[in-house]
């Protein structure tokens, strides 16, 4: 039965903030046509719902507009639409947000031209986290009566603050460095892995949870003992157990859920009257009750238990938006890019449903990942209305930031310094080396599928050659040398080169010549079913071995944001060492972050052996049952020339091949193969936009292309 999440209340005050310097996709969870202008009507109606009360007169309808708003930075450049009143900003742009939650990932942002538009969450942060602010703290905040109303009150956020330092205490005992007195112990690169995670604010300044203000504000590690007791933690499983994690001696994440599957399967293709047509897949996950320990071959598997939802791929971004925004400590797969030409079509839709499958697969192998809210509530929520109804929810939900690891617990041990760098340093090429080589492999692999095309063709045209022999029918595409042009044309049968019982004979009645007419066509058919093999493998079974090469392609750069952060935190680990016990706090915390980045570079070591070994393993299977088929058709072939087989063959007239239609025009020019869809870090994708207008600069300046028959301008020019 589908459990679904506890209800979360929405809070106000979150930002999406990139885990890296790479610029996030502005195709994020909308339809640039129509769902940005939805975004747009959502604000121009927000106001007149509950949210406010009723303005006095005209003049008070933009007040809360005027005075409700964020001091904000653009992080990256973006060029929208004017058509569907997205904004034109470039990097370091200061902004206000008026309204964070939009709709459909968008923010309603003013310039400080005083242009108001569309801007979506990932492009901008707010400012005002990197504020001191010690009237938040000491003073007494202005209560906040709207979703969309900062915490702060309307007299402190009225004008736009700049970013300056904020004061995280004396450095005593050694003398502060340079970095240390100029930032305050911050690091320069504020848009690095390491800040945007909240690791540096954890280490920094801690963490106090307001809702648990009963407990220690100081963060608290667990002994190796009470870390594996499952009577400390999974029998309390309660509110919030989800936002606990726990590392194990290793250190390696200590899983909470186990293992199951997720299937994303049966797409089909809706049509809504405000957003349009859309494609929906079915997202099957499977849970078995089956343990190692409770395995008996002899008891038949009981079937696993099945719950099926119906998710579309606006949906996927939501579940991803809010583990980023949750889980900021892990990595999570990248989420295939959004496709707006040819969406629907049977190839797209076949590609998009095995990213989709790879990414959710991807997510619920992680250890932390899969009893993460947002995903149970993704996975077992099987009413719309109500899954509905949690996205806005999972999407108002704040990021964790420093949150995130003051609540994960870790054995008692203390990091050795050395180890932990000589471990990120190690990892860090090793990581390099296996997407250097993986890119090498993707590459190698391509022409690998290109070559089983090129043998599909030889396979093919020696089919054809064989027809072409016994029927003496000249290929239209191979010309042959020494032919007479003056002869007759007249039927075969009168010039003597097939008799009438269409034997490969001048002599009428010959046995022998029947008999082997008709093995030679058996084996010219195999050839073609040879042919196809050869064409279906490379299309569809090799074509999957090559999506699988690119998920685990561009390790270095998924990972680089914890190879950031574990050493950032080592460099804050050595100063908080050298200044004694004045700073056992810091100490604690930076253990709690490196505990966390090796248990991540655990759990890549553990999916990178399942995943080269599924990769290899799957691709020897294809191979396997490819040549056995093969083998199979050739094998049927050869039988055909041994007796009682042979024999048989003289009891009645041959009959023509269906592929003697053919020789006037052999089918010798497939489609290309598909490709995969490009990896997110691949360099310079051609994008389908691109391949067709290359293709037609192509065909007008006369590029090579197979079957061509020259330019277009040069056909002109000819005539």
């Amino acid at each position: 039965m589908a459990t679904l999440p506890r209800v979360f209340k929405p809070t106000s005050g979150s930002s999406i903030i990139s885990g890296d310097d790479t610029p996030p996709r502005s195709d994020s969870p909308f339809d640039a046509g129509i769902k940005s202008s939805s975004a747009w009507t959502e604000h121009l109606e927000c106001y007149s719902s509950d949210d406010e009360p009723e303005p006095a007169d005209e003049h008070q309808e933009l007040q809360p507009i005027e005075e409700t708003f964020k001091a904000a930075r653009a992080l990256y450049n973006f060029e929208g639409k004017a058509e569907f009143r997205e904004l034109i900003v470039e990097a370091g742009d200061e902004l206000n947000i008026l309204k964070e939650e939009a709709g459909d990932g968008w923010s309603l942002v003013r310039v400080s031209s005083g242009e108001i538009g569309l801007l979506p969450q990932t492009y901008y942060t707010c400012t005002t986290t990197f504020l001191s602010a010690p009237l938040a703290v000491h003073g007494r905040k202005e209560p906040s009566t709207t979703m969309i109303t900062p915490q702060a009150s309307l007299q402190e956020q009225s004008q736009p603050l700049s970013i300056v330092p904020q004061d995280t205490g004396e450095w005593t005992n050694p003398p502060p460095s340079f970095r240390q007195s100029l930032l305050r112990g911050k690091s320069l690169n504020r848009f690095s892995g390491f800040v945007t995670s909240g690791a540096e604010e954890w280490i920094l300044k801690g963490y106090v949870d307001p809702v648990a203000s009963s407990s220690s504000s100081s963060h608290q590690r667990i002994s190796t003992e009470d870390s594996i007791n499952d009577d400390n933690r999974l029998s309390k499983l309660g509110l919030g157990e989800a936002d606990r994690h726990y590392v194990d001696a290793g250190p390696t994440w200590q899983p909470k859920v186990p293992k199951f599957r997720v299937l994303v399967h049966s797409p089909s293709k809706r049509t809504s009257g405000l957003s349009g047509a859309y494609t929906v897949y079915s997202v099957t996950s499977l849970f078995s009750s089956t343990t190692g320990e409770s395995y008996d071959p002899y008891i038949p598997p009981i079937s696993p238990t099945r719950i099926t939802v119906q998710r579309r791929f606006s949906h996927f971004i939501v579940l991803h938006t809010s583990l980023t925004r949750r889980l900021p400590g892990i990595v999570l797969p990248p989420l295939p890019e959004k496709q707006y030409a040819g969406r629907f079509s049977a190839d797209f839709v076949e590609a998009r449903r095995g990213e989709l499958e790879r990414y959710i697969g991807c997510i619920v192998r992680h250890p932390v990942a899969r009893y993460a809210e947002a995903v149970t509530s993704f996975l077992g929520c099987e009413s719309d209305v109500e899954w509905k109804r949690l996205m806005p929810q999972l999407l108002s939900m704040p990021a964790a930031g420093p949150s995130f690891f003051a609540h994960v617990f870790h054995p008692a041990f203390n990091v050795d310094v050395d180890d932990a760098t000589e471990a990120i340093d190690c990892f860090s090429r090793h990581t390099l080396a296996v997407g250097k080589g993986t890119q090498s492999l993707r590459n190698i692999f391509g022409r690998i599928r290109e070559a089983r095309l090129e043998m599909s063709k030889a396979e093919r045209l020696l089919s054809y050659s064989l027809l072409s022999l016994l029927t003496s029918t000249p290929l239209s595409s191979a010309p042959l040398a020494g032919m007479n042009e003056d002869a007759e044309d007249t039927p075969p049968q009168t010039n003597g080169l097939l008799n009438e019982e269409g034997a490969w004979c001048w002599r009428e009645g010959c046995q022998d010549c029947l008999k082997l007419t008709k093995a030679i066509q058996k084996t010219s058919d195999a050839l073609q079913i040879t042919a196809d093999l050869y064409d279906d493998h490379a299309r569809r079974t090799q074509l999957a071995t090559h999506e699988a090469l690119k998920n685990v392609a561009h390790p270095y750069q998924s990972y680089e944001g914890i190879i950031e952060t574990h050493r950032s935190t080592v460099s804050r680990y050595k100063d908080a060492l050298k200044s004694g016990k004045s700073n056992d706090e810091m100490t604690a915390r930076c253990e709690t972050v490196l505990n966390t980045t090796m248990a991540e570079m655990d759990t890549y070591h553990d999916q990178k052996v399942e995943n080269f070994s599924t990769i290899t393993r799957e691709h020897l299977d294809g191979e396997i049952n490819f040549y056995e088929q093969v083998l199979h058709r050739l094998k049927a072939a050869r039988r055909t020339f041994d007796a009682p087989r042979y024999d048989e063959l003289s009891r009645s007239p041959r009959q023509p091949s269906r592929y003697e239609r053919d020789l006037e025009a052999p089918k010798l020019n497939p489609p290309p193969l598909p490709q995969p869809c490009p990896h997110v870090y691949d360099s310079a994708p051609m994008r389908p936009v691109n391949t067709a207008i290359y293709q037609g600069i192509g065909a007008l300046l006369g590029k090579s292309q197979p079957g061509g028959r020259g330019s277009l301008l040069g056909r002109i020019w000819a005539e």
